[in-house]
């Protein structure tokens, strides 16, 4: 199981990775199980000497008889001491740096979260990028029809 935020590298420049726990009931490990994960709203943000993973949309187990079950609730990520205060550095130094996630996988029975430390792309560079990819598609197409005749 490996669940891709498919905005992250169209919305942010990756600077460093980190690899972090998440804290889940029963219920949404479950869920996570069958692939129900939905990360491109969600962002992390460290409040206190914690990391939350919020806006993370995890949908209810269909077998699951949770009554006031909130599939949006903030998820408490586990990092080192020595990580948080490094990236709580990083990010009050400025810069317009965040923490954003990039994808969430299983490492034998534990739910892993990979997180990034990004800088946010204007939307000029977005329309660079797409426009570098539709050339390059272009060209490819243009060899492949040269080298049929």
């Amino acid at each position: 199981m490996r669940i891709i935020n498919r905005k992250f590298h169209r919305e942010y420049t990756e600077l460093e990775k980190y690899e972090t726990g998440i804290i889940l009931s029963g219920a949404e490990v479950k869920s996570l199980r069958e692939g129900r994960l939905q990360l491109e709203d969600a962002f992390v943000r460290l409040m206190g000497s914690e990391a939350y993973l919020i806006n993370a949309n995890i949908p209810i187990y269909q077998y699951a008889r949770m009554s006031d079950y909130d599939p949006k609730r903030s998820r408490k990520l586990l990092l080192h001491k020595k990580e948080l205060l490094r990236l709580k550095t990083k990010i009050a130094q400025g810069g317009g740096l965040t923490l954003a996630p990039v994808s969430c996988y299983n490492k034998g029975a534990l739910i892993k979260l990979e997180i990034a430390l990004v800088k946010g792309k204007r939307d000029i560079e977005k329309r660079k990028l797409e426009k570098k990819r539709d050339i390059e598609r272009q060209e490819k197409r243009e060899l492949k029809e040269w080298t049929k005749s």
